[in-house]
């Protein structure tokens, strides 16, 4: 086949790409030589957990050090890596790149092995270009649930299309419910161990209401799940051999507690004892993973991820009655593909009106296969393009997650009208609309227009952020979880942005963290979530020219959909609806939202921000800015160091001048500024310009908003914000 020759140079490329460009990074700290036994053993720690396969090929740099390595050991946030030489015995920071390459490989073997098989690859043709028309019965479908069944029983493959909160789940989960009462096995497989664990509980959930459930006929096979029904191998093994579960939790936590001890002191003894139980703990591992196979080999309905079915022997040499691969969408054509050869019939589940998958090398063949999904490769985006519908096509067209002003856009705008809402949505979304902020709206944009120019760059990776929304956009938060809401996400398109909110919450809102749910995260993370209440933050504004092609490039429709379809009771958008209209053209996505939200008078103004803030966080407050009084005390009470920025056409009033010579000479003064400042006292000036004013004082105090005199695309009413958060001001000042 020359889709297989065409999909295995792709994952070349793309290996080819990651091993000279690419790579994920994560900060070490507290480096200990451990053991130079057969390669130099060391012990790391991490700000964060890091989730990373233990036998992952790693680079460690340490300086302008370069070493390559492997993982032993990854839990929590410490680990153990094997590297080629030594970096010495101590190594107090690190930085350690890992990319999972290793898995494409994987891939290109399975590719390969497909070839030989004229079954497989018969399978993989019947999905790519049907040629054998459907032969499902009609006149019987009562429901979703029906229709699939029979497109499943009577078709090599189907595509089911599910827009957001249309029953993708529910429609599968009983699918799968009634293979498996009919005796056939089920493979489940996703691209993220999140979308399927989703499926694997509703069908949990199924079968425990129909009283049919049976422990050991469904599997969670794999690392990453979180569920804690009796469906996982650890739950298995608790119940079925509870000895060697036992020993196995007595020697892990052994080694966690040791681990712990190393992070505060460390001593030869120590590592002597690690790796001991390092060597104790892959023998029971290895007895653990023979019982997981007996698990698997008898479980009827297994749910694992894309990538564990193409690298673990155990799934990939199996033959299943049936395949169901859900969220497709963001998952590589040849992974599909893939998947699909391992079953008699196959399900294809996504949305492609939803982000793609990832890929970082450009070539043509990379955009082709890697950049696309399934539904775009086997041709049924084309078809429904062109006014046809592919004939193994079911498309999921009533919403059940969004409030009906929600979707109105996306159901017009997004899905050309194919999917309409349930007539129960206005009414079951009503209790989440009715909180506050702004009580009685389901979709608002707050309208970030004349308050300056905020939308600046990362130094290094260049993702923007923008300071001034992210504060509005943590206020909404607020104000959102104390009107009652605990379920609550806050999406962006840039990461640096997304990454400052969460130092932001961590800093803080740690108790409401442990109490709600809370999620800061990029629109790609964010995929397959759902909350009762989101805010979308677009960052993007002055002084950047235009948005960029996250917002307006080709898949900027599919990011905006996903950041609008997570939402059940009250989606908030924050933008510079000023910014937006002046720099986008009509027809993109995200201008026909601002425009939509416009239109339907779900704008909250610049001007209104003094009438929707009800509830101020101690460490988070807001003030008229021409009150200086509670600025000019925080610089008296000053200890070490004053930062103040001045944007060109910017200047110190008279009062500013004064309340800075009256500060003593020990404070170090720094000022951002492209002039002359007209102070007394020592004063170091930076030639390099922020956009906006800022004050930092003694490196925990944030003020956004002063000073004004001068400052562009400010309209009144000056509204400054102090933010007093000593792991936040850090964290920026990194970045900037």
């Amino acid at each position: 086949m020359e889709y297989l020759k065409e999909w295995q140079q792709a994952l070349q490329i793309e290996i080819s790409h990651l091993k000279k460009y690419g790579s994920n990074k994560f900060q070490l700290n507290n480096g200990h030589l451990v053991s130079n036994d057969q390669g130099f053993t060391y012990y790391f720690e991490t700000p964060t957990k890091v989730i990373i396969a233990v036998g992952s090929n790693v680079t460690i740099q340490w300086g302008n050090q370069k070493v390559a390595g492997r993982i032993l050991s990854a839990e929590d946030t410490s680990l153990l890596v094997s590297l080629e030489r030594t970096l010495g015995d101590l190594i107090h920071e690190a930085l350690l790149f890992h990319d999972p390459w290793e898995l494409l490989e994987e891939l290109i073997q399975r590719l390969d092995e497909l070839k030989k098989s004229k079954q497989k690859r018969n399978r993989v043709k019947q999905m790519m270009k049907p040629t054998i028309p459907p032969k499902h019965p009609t006149e019987k479908n009562k429901s979703n649930s029906h229709e699939l069944f029979f497109r499943s029983q009577y078709n090599s493959a189907t595509f089911v299309w599910g827009p957001p909160g249309t029953g993708k789940t529910y429609t599968l989960a009983r699918v799968a419910a009634n293979k498996y009462f009919q005796g056939k096995r089920v493979l489940i497989v996703s691209h993220s161990n999140q979308a399927v664990d989703v499926l694997l509980l509703e069908i949990v959930q199924f079968l425990l209401k129909k009283e049919r459930f049976s422990e050991g006929d469904i599997l969670r096979y794999g690392t990453g799940t979180s569920l804690q029904e009796p469906i996982t191998t650890q739950k298995l093994l608790e119940t079925q051999d509870p000895k060697l579960a036992k020993e196995r939790e007595v020697v892990t936590t052994e080694k966690r507690l040791l681990k712990q001890d190393l992070s505060h002191s460390f001593s030869k003894r120590d590592s002597e004892t690690l790796l001991v139980l390092e060597k104790k703990l892959a023998v029971l591992l290895e007895k653990v993973r023979q019982k997981e196979i007996k698990f698997l080999k008898t479980a009827k309905i297994v749910g694992t991820t894309l990538a564990k079915a193409a690298t673990d022997a155990t799934i990939y040499e199996e033959n299943f009655d049936l395949v169901i691969i859900d969220e497709a969408s963001m998952a590589y054509v040849p992974q599909t593909a893939f998947a699909a050869s391992l079953g008699k019939r196959v399900i294809i589940s996504g949305d492609f009106k939803q982000l793609p998958p990832i890929a970082a090398a450009r070539h043509a063949l990379v955009d082709k296969w890697l950049r696309e999904d399934i539904f775009h490769a086997a041709g049924i985006v084309d078809a429904l393009k062109s006014g046809n519908w592919h004939p193994h096509l079911m498309l999921l067209k009533e919403q059940r997650r969004m409030h009906p002003e929600i979707s109105a856009f996306t159901n017009q705008y997004i899905y050309g009208s194919k999917v309409f809402d349930h007539p129960s949505m206005s009414k079951k979304r009503n209790d989440l609309v009715e909180q506050g902020p702004f009580p009685n709206l389901a979709s608002v944009l707050v309208d970030t227009s004349y308050t300056g120019q905020h939308c600046i760059q990362e130094r290094a990776s260049k993702s923007r952020l923008n300071l001034w929304q992210l504060l509005l956009s943590f206020q909404l938060i607020h104000e959102s979880y104390t009107s009652g809401a605990r379920s609550i996400g806050y999406v962006t398109p840039y990461r640096a942005q997304a990454m400052l909110m969460e130092q932001l919450l961590q800093s803080l809102y740690e108790k409401e963290l442990a109490s709600a749910d809370i999620i800061a995260a990029t629109v790609h993370r964010f995929q397959g979530s759902e909350r009762d209440v989101m805010v979308f933050d677009t960052v993007d504004s002055y002084p950047k020219d235009r948005p960029s092609m996250l917002l307006t490039g080709k898949d900027s429709e599919r990011l905006v959909n996903v950041a609008i379809t997570r939402t059940k009771g009250k989606f908030i958008h924050v933008s510079d609806r000023s910014f937006m209209k002046n720099t986008v053209y009509k027809g993109k996505t995200i201008r026909q939202l601002v425009d939509h939200q416009e239109q339907t008078k779900q704008i909250i103004t610049h001007q209104q921000i003094g009438t929707w803030i009800k509830q101020q966080h101690p460490k988070l407050r807001w003030i008229h800015a021409l009150k200086l009084e509670l600025v000019f005390k925080d610089l008296l009470e000053a200890k070490k160091t004053v930062m103040i920025s001045l944007p060109e056409g910017t200047s110190l009033t008279s009062e500013w001048v004064a309340q800075l010579q009256a500060l003593p000479k020990k404070i170090q003064v720094t000022i951002f500024s492209n002039q002359v400042v007209p102070i007394r006292q020592p004063v170091t000036v930076i030639h390099e310009l922020f956009p906006f004013p800022f004050i930092i004082i003694d490196q925990h105090v944030l003020w956004l908003g002063q000073p004004l005199e001068g400052a562009k695309q400010i309209r009144p009413p000056f509204v400054a914000a102090r933010l007093d958060s000593e792991k936040f001001v850090e964290r920026l000042l990194a970045i900037i």
